[in-house]
């Protein structure tokens, strides 16, 4: 990884913190509520449906942002252990001898899957 590559990292994490709100009020002002006329508490009701629909949307960048990390987190592993264990390929040289590989069909369909014998029916 690269130091440009660090820097977006700790600069993503750092702005992402600093939106996130760190402490949420778990219970409703009850006496506020309780003596509350109709059009405070449907003032109250909208303001607390606006912060939901705003929570909603950070949720969902976050979610996004999430998704894609572990996504590039999957390819750099994916890309790891294939360096580690390269496939091992058969090759096969054509019959000029230009030492081109040539591979079948049937070099990649079932190549992990034992063939079964072919059924004879006899005729009676």
């Amino acid at each position: 990884m690269s130091t440009i590559d660090c820097l977006y990292y700790a600069f993503t994490i750092a702005r992402l913190s600093l939106e996130v709100p760190l402490n949420y009020k778990t219970q409703p002002p009850w006496e506020f509520l309780l003596s509350a006329s109709s059009n405070s508490l449907q003032s109250y009701e909208l303001s607390r449906l606006n912060h939901a629909a705003n929570l909603r949307k950070e949720i969902t960048q976050l979610l996004d942002s999430w998704l894609d990390e572990n996504a590039s987190a999957l390819l750099a592993r994916w890309l790891i252990r294939q360096r580690e264990h390269p496939v091992a390929e058969e090759a096969k040289v054509n019959s000029d001898g230009c030492g081109k590989t040539v591979q079948t069909v049937s070099d990649n369909f079932f190549a992990d899957q034992p063939g079964s014998p072919p059924d004879f029916r006899t005729r009676s």
